[in-house]
């Protein structure tokens, strides 16, 4: 496994996602994907199976230490005393004195970012929470996230794919020395029928999937959470540090198209009889 090191912390370039997965399918996920090798496992609040995450690294043999783990705060958590209490609430739900992140997940209009902010450098001082970050945050969020908090921001979260490669957003990280951390890589499935994909994918004998996942982690300080279930495709999407792509492969992946994007932002949202 590779990683990726910032603000003198190394994050495992490949990760677990865990949105939408749920009870026992959730908790058979996480363990089959420690199993094979994932040190990285990203849940949330808002996803409701913090416990089966936690009931998975407890039955796991790997030790608290070698693990990286994320969770973010629900929306209706951050208010500051919301936000130490629902922290503490994930922890006990995942069975773990720490977490190694905590991302605000997504932006609020309610609640001033200064005081989120305030609650998780708290949470930082007391050893709770290694590290903070944010979701879902463009540019000039970020910028005033990175201006509020004592302690650095230490990941964007954010969609990103050969349709949504957010190059303005990955400039600026570089800059500052911010992890941006890839979700949806695979655009919610619509890269696995992309011809560009495909042609590539067949000269090295790997999947459309797994170059979409090489071609996002290629990039300097970028790590990504594709989510899986099955062995195959955990493994997989685990497989992708075998070969490397040229510059005019990742060039030609690179294909930014909004519509796209969003198509299979919402595809990725619809309940599962709807996704087709």
């Amino acid at each position: 496994m590779e990683h990726v090191s910032v603000q003198g912390t190394a994050v495992p370039a490949v990760g677990l996602g865990t949105w939408r997965l749920t009870g026992e399918e959730c908790r058979q996920a996480v363990r089959t994907a420690l199993e094979l090798g994932y040190r990285h496992v990203d849940t949330a609040q808002e996803y409701g199976n913090e416990r089966q995450v936690g009931n998975a690294l407890s039955d796991s043999d790997v030790e608290r230490e070698s693990l990286f783990l994320t969770t973010k705060l629900g929306r209706r958590n951050r208010a500051y005393d919301d936000v130490l209490r629902s922290t503490e609430e994930s922890l006990a739900k995942l069975g773990t004195d720490y977490v190694d992140l905590l991302l605000i997940h997504w932006p609020s209009v309610r609640t001033p970012l200064r005081e989120t902010l305030a609650a998780m450098n708290e949470l930082v001082d007391s050893g709770r929470v290694r590290s903070i970050g944010v979701s879902n945050f463009d540019v000039d969020r970020l910028h005033r996230a990175r201006k509020h908090s004592e302690h650095g921001i230490f990941t964007n979260q954010v969609q990103f794919n050969p349709y949504w490669p957010q190059t303005d957003l990955l400039s600026y990280c570089r800059i500052h020395d911010v992890l941006c951390t890839a979700y949806s890589p695979l655009a919610h499935g619509r890269v696995l029928d992309d011809p560009v994909l495909r042609e590539i994918g067949t000269r090295y004998g790997v999947s459309p999937a797994q170059v979409a996942i090489r071609w996002t982690v290629q990039h300097p300080n970028v790590v990504t959470v594709p989510k899986a279930t099955s062995r195959e495709h955990l493994q997989a999407n685990l497989s992708v540090f075998d070969f490397e792509l040229t510059d005019e492969e990742m060039k030609r992946i690179r294909q930014p198209s909004k519509l796209r994007a969003l198509t299979g932002y919402v595809k990725g949202r619809l309940p599962a009889p709807f996704r087709g």
